[in-house]
């Protein structure tokens, strides 16, 4: 079966998960896993702050249509608890998260770079394909998910300039010519979240016609791991 046939089912045996508050408890889990400087514990500490964030604003009420925002949530997680069984098992995950996989423990790459790599991969591939499976799940189009979609991508914006004020090193460690300033400062998460969405129309489009949906999503997926790559230059 191609992978864009794939949409409308959970992504993948170990990384299905029902709720949010399941996809808290499995981020939760691989903390136990990973030492702390390992790159994609980084990313996961992000991820899981983010969706802690979420969880709560959805259980607050800040969302008027709950489940497509649970649905999206959980769709979007599966991939990357799905890149993480794989990875474990051995296997080889997305071109976009291998990355971040690969370079998990280079001693010259910063905590920063792993947040914004892992980011990439979730932002620059992933979240297009958990729009799709979100309307296949809810029997919707994109255009039903748009408001929630730019809401949640409102709280995303937020956090980012959190991450990056708590991950990039102080200005007396990092002068204006360090690469981490070229780096942190050339990657956009607005311009990602507009890639992908769309990204996830054209998706959505192409669903009559699965062999030019994977070739797509193929590409896309490629590309997306190669702005990971550069973003793991090391900078020491």
């Amino acid at each position: 079966m191609d992978r864009i046939e794939q949409f409308a089912l959970p992504a993948g045996g170990a990384g299905t998960v029902t709720d949010v508050g399941a996809v808290i408890e499995r981020m939760r889990a691989f903390r136990s896993d990973w030492p702390p400087g390992d790159g994609v514990a980084v990313f996961n500490q992000v991820y899981l702050t983010v969706t802690e964030t979420l969880g709560r604003h959805i259980t607050d009420g800040a969302f008027p249509e709950r489940e497509a925002v649970s649905a999206l949530d959980v769709r979007f997680a599966e991939h990357y608890l799905t890149a993480v069984d794989t990875a474990v098992s051995g296997g080889s995950p997305p071109a976009c998260w291998r990355p971040l996989f690969q370079y998990r423990r280079h001693p010259g790459v910063r905590p920063l770079q792993f947040a914004l790599a892992g980011i990439n991969a979730h932002i620059g591939h992933d979240l297009a394909l958990a729009v799709v499976d979100t309307c296949r799940t809810l029997d919707c189009a994109p255009a039903d998910l748009e408001e929630d979609f730019d809401r949640v991508g409102d709280l995303l914006v937020l956090l980012e300039e959190q991450i990056r004020e708590e991950l990039m090193p102080g200005p007396d460690l990092l002068e204006v010519a360090d690469p981490l300033t070229h780096l942190a400062g050339a990657w956009s998460l607005e311009r990602a979240r507009e890639a992908s969405w769309s990204a996830a129309r054209m998706l959505w489009r192409l669903r009559g016609v699965p062999p030019l949906a994977e070739e797509f999503r193929a590409r896309m997926d490629a590309g997306t791991g190669l702005v990971g790559r550069f973003l793991l230059t090391p900078c020491r």
